[in-house]
């Protein structure tokens, strides 16, 4: 096995009437990239109030989006790397 590297994701919750935002940020150890994506949730007032629910909702969207741009990114530089479009994306 070779060196470990290590990636830390920070997902900061917001709440309010509307429901549940959460923001997942990236930043690589290198610190080239910070990356970032978000996510929401909202309850139907007829459902019970469970916060955790909400929140896990609001962060598996956030970290999809977050897994959006990092593909993207990396897609980027391939294109760069290679000098044209790589298909990493669709």
């Amino acid at each position: 096995m070779g060196k470990e590297r290590r990636w830390t994701v920070e997902i900061v919750f917001t709440e309010d009437d509307a429901g549940t935002r959460a923001d997942a940020r990236l930043r690589t150890p290198t610190g080239v990239h910070e990356l970032s994506g978000w996510g929401s949730s909202r309850r139907n007032r007829s459902e019970p109030d469970v916060r955790d629910i909400g929140e896990e909702i609001a962060a598996a969207r956030a970290l999809w989006g977050l897994a959006g741009h990092i593909m993207y990114e990396a897609a980027d530089q391939i294109d760069e790397f290679k000098g044209y479009p790589v298909g990493l994306i669709g």
